[in-house]
């Protein structure tokens, strides 16, 4: 009821047992993902059990001569549990492999050149090892492949789970859209050439382009079109950390 009424779980960290991560992966955690690093001592306890969980949850697969480690799984890891730190449930089962090339690769599903893509026939997320550091690396370019090719996990998994967490994302992903197609908003988005071009795809990619401007450039973003920041805080259970940006 309270998530009816609220859009948002009354407890969202709540856990029997912690998993922990080993010193290796602590070590690169702490050195390498500056959202965990900006955390208190207890958010940041629960940032390593999730991302722990999601380790041992979810199989790393390295090809075309890629070698996945452990900084491989840490990195990878932090962007999903950043994303979802204000879900109660974090976790889903529309992908159960992350692939892990060294640089582009070509896409057996759409036979051309891809950095990423999510293939939920195969529950796999792809991703050029390449690209995706340079979207955390180059923090002020809206550029962020692990961003963009998890929302497009989340947008699928809103759409088809039942969880608390995956129908509130579904839901403000529906509002989002109603509010971006109304003749007025459209223009104005449009006109501003804030998002880049790639967004106008499709439904599904406008998403995922904006959620790359949520993380990297939340300030600028909020200022520009605060209604939708704040549908996107909504729909993630962003506010309760809202604070570190």
């Amino acid at each position: 009821m309270y998530v009816y009424f609220y859009g948002k779980p009354i407890l969202v960290h709540s856990y029997i047992k912690k998993k922990t991560l080993s010193f290796e992966q602590k070590t690169i955690l702490g050195e390498q993902v500056k959202f965990y690093k900006k955390l208190n001592k207890e958010h940041q306890n629960y940032f390593e059990h999730r991302l722990a969980d999601f380790i041992n949850t979810y199989q790393f697969i390295g090809r075309g001569g890629y070698v996945v480690t452990e900084e491989t799984k840490i990195i990878i890891g932090s962007v999903y549990i950043m994303m979802t730190f204000g879900m109660r449930k974090y976790l889903t089962k529309v992908f159960d492999k992350i692939v892990i090339y060294p640089s582009q690769f070509r896409s057996k599903a759409h036979n051309r050149n891809h950095k990423g893509e999510f293939n939920f026939r195969y529950k796999a997320i792809v991703f050029s090892w390449k690209d995706f550091v340079e979207g955390i690396v180059i923090e002020n370019d809206n550029l962020n492949l692990g961003v963009h090719e998890f929302t497009h996990t989340l947008s699928f998994h809103g759409k088809t789970s039942k969880d608390y967490s995956a129908k509130t994302f579904n839901k403000m992903h529906r509002e989002i859209l109603r509010y971006v197609k109304t003749s007025e908003n459209a223009e104005k988005i449009k006109s501003s050439n804030y998002f880049r071009k790639y967004a106008y795809t499709n439904s599904v990619e406008f998403i995922a382009v904006m959620m790359e401007h949520f993380f990297e450039s939340p300030i600028e973003f909020s200022q520009r079109f605060p209604e939708l920041y704040l549908k996107i805080v909504k729909m993630i259970n962003y506010k309760s950390f809202s604070d570190l940006q």
